[in-house]
């Protein structure tokens, strides 16, 4: 099990939106995955804040976000290396319907992907920074639907 926090953003121009997250990344273990090695997956499960411009363009909103994300990640060196990626599909609900001056979203509930690359390090590899790529949009559900790419930075501590 891991802890970690998160910080990125949207960027629109003058419009971003700014994004911190926290959560715990639980094992899972899949009968897909071989046991041991270079891959294993866990699920992400995190609460996040975005803050954006006010549709209208007066002052800010926050944006509360409840996720969970299905993670398959990739060791390189056998499983040997510091170095990892990783991909995962998942979904979210927010509080309220994301509208800002650069998107509106149509409905609360949302689909992820994500994409990272990082680096473990500390006496047992305990830490890792990480650099994710997220896309979130409800998959067509109903429009609009101009989904949301986020860039993040990921310090997470794994016990």
């Amino acid at each position: 099990m891991a802890v970690y926090a998160e910080g990125g953003s949207a960027p629109h121009g003058a419009a971003t939106t700014h994004i911190a997250s926290v959560g715990v990344m639980l094992p899972w273990s899949p009968s897909f995955l071989p046991s041991g090695g270079a891959q294993s997956a866990y699920w992400d499960v995190f609460v996040a804040n975005w803050r954006a411009d006010e549709r209208h363009g007066y002052g800010h909103h926050s944006y509360t976000q409840l996720g969970a994300i299905a993670t398959w990640r990739y060791r390189f060196d056998a499983g040997q290396s510091p170095w990892f990626t990783e991909a995962g599909i998942g979904a979210l609900v927010m509080d309220n319907v994301y509208r800002t001056p650069a998107r509106e979203f149509s409905t609360a509930f949302q689909f992820t992907e994500v994409l990272g690359v990082g680096r473990s390090f500390g006496n047992r590899q305990e830490q890792e920074l990480s650099l994710r790529f997220q896309h979130i949009s409800n998959g067509g559900i109903k429009s609009p639907n101009p989904g949301e790419n986020t860039w993040r930075v990921r310090y997470a501590y794994r016990f």
